[in-house]
């Protein structure tokens, strides 16, 4: 079944190249395209898939950077596609990103677009040292702008998250930036709590903000809508059995005893009794 998927994805991508003017075509072929990477060989597929589906959809991308629909098809296939390193690279080749960003500048209000975009960054960021800083910086805005619209939609601020995680690993934030976004996080993780993966991105992004930056240490326990700190205990409560997000827990946590006035805050706070909690369930780690 394998070969002949793959036959088929490149008659599909072919297909895109010849009639880029029909939208009906690049829709039907997205959908066609969206369906064999859902199916259980996915992975295989999405591996194998040349660069020729990826210049395909990049060319409808950017011929139909005003079609909604269509618009939210192509993303959420470069989002699948992107997971898979030399796929992400082909992607990063072909300059993608600021049609992303585009995209979600343009539909901030689609929950799907914003979600496959930023799904799609956190790859293409995470593991790449070599982008341009201006782009860095519109991937910034673009994500921020993101958590900000949909704070209260979890897969949505999800990603987000991803994505800032990722740029807060390039360390290109200003001191305003840092502290801002030390804010929008602080709210994604105060809206959605119940989210493992959502808690485990944003403390893993404030761990590197606040490593950044004193600014952001500041923000962090002085918010106007709540201490960082409780917000963190709160979090591990919610999460004491999942080691993934203790473990991010603890990566900030070891960035928040950096600065004395959060430790003596910490301790006022018998953040103590927490850190023997987690000691004591955790010898291992």
């Amino acid at each position: 079944a394998l070969p002949c998927m793959l036959a088929c994805t490149g008659l599909i991508s072919s297909a895109m190249k010849t009639h880029i003017d029909s939208v009906k075509l690049q829709r039907d072929s997205c959908r066609l395209l969206l369906e064999i990477l859902s199916q259980e060989c996915n992975l295989d597929v999405e591996r194998s898939l040349d660069d020729s589906v990826i210049s395909s959809l990049l060319e409808t991308l950017r011929n139909y950077s005003e079609n909604e629909e269509l618009l939210s098809l192509v993303c959420t296939l470069l989002m699948m596609i992107s997971s898979i390193e030399v796929a992400a690279e082909s992607i990063r080749k072909a300059g993608a990103i600021p049609d992303l960003l585009m995209s979600i500048r343009k539909f901030l209000h689609n929950e799907q677009i914003c979600l496959a975009c930023c799904g799609a960054l956190w790859s293409l960021v995470v593991s790449e040292n070599s982008i341009d800083k201006a782009v860095l910086k519109n991937a910034l805005s673009a994500s921020s702008a993101v958590l900000q619209e949909h704070v209260q939609n979890g897969a949505v601020t999800e990603a987000a998250c991803s994505a800032i995680w990722a740029l807060s690993l390039q360390g290109c934030f200003t001191e305003n930036e840092s502290e801002t976004t030390t804010a929008l996080l602080l709210d994604a993780l105060r809206m959605n709590l119940g989210r493992p993966v959502l808690v485990k991105n944003a403390c893993q992004a404030l761990a590197n903000l606040l490593r950044l930056s004193e600014i952001s240490a500041f923000r962090f326990v002085t918010d106007s809508k709540g201490n960082g700190i409780k917000l963190i205990k709160d979090a591990y409560s919610f999460h004491r059995d999942d080691p993934e997000v203790v473990e991010s827990a603890c990566a900030l946590i070891n960035e928040m005893v950096q600065y004395d006035d959060i430790a003596l805050d910490m301790v006022s706070q018998k953040m103590k009794e927490m850190l023997s909690e987690i000691k004591s369930r955790f010898p291992s780690s």
